[in-house]
């Protein structure tokens, strides 16, 4: 309980504002945004690297539906590295969960 009681009195001293319907949504829509940036940039460094006559490429993605996660990608080096990304995201997830849940509640 004494951690519990810590991150609220930092929350406190910090200033850190109440979460409203208008900050979250702002918040989704920069998030969405930052995405396509990415997206851009990622599709910019491929096509480079194409030109340059370097072009072998390398990738895997993953896709969660529920408890089901989906694991694809061109060789077996890219989806050990989506796995383990997948699960240290989940993992990162879940403790965001409890500290939300444990300070605004």
């Amino acid at each position: 309980m004494d951690a519990i009681k810590l991150i609220k009195n930092c929350t406190r001293l910090l200033n850190v504002p109440k979460m409203d319907a208008e900050t979250l949504f702002s918040l989704g829509i920069a998030l969405i945004f930052a995405g396509i940036l990415v997206i851009l940039v990622a599709i910019m460094f491929l096509f480079f690297s194409s030109v340059a006559g370097q072009g072998r490429v390398k990738g895997g993605g993953a896709i969660i539906i529920g408890p089901f996660p989906i694991i694809f990608g061109t060789d077996k080096e890219s989806i050990k590295t989506v796995l383990l990304l997948l699960i240290a995201l989940t993992i990162l997830l879940a403790i965001v969960t409890v500290i939300f849940y444990l300070v605004f509640r």
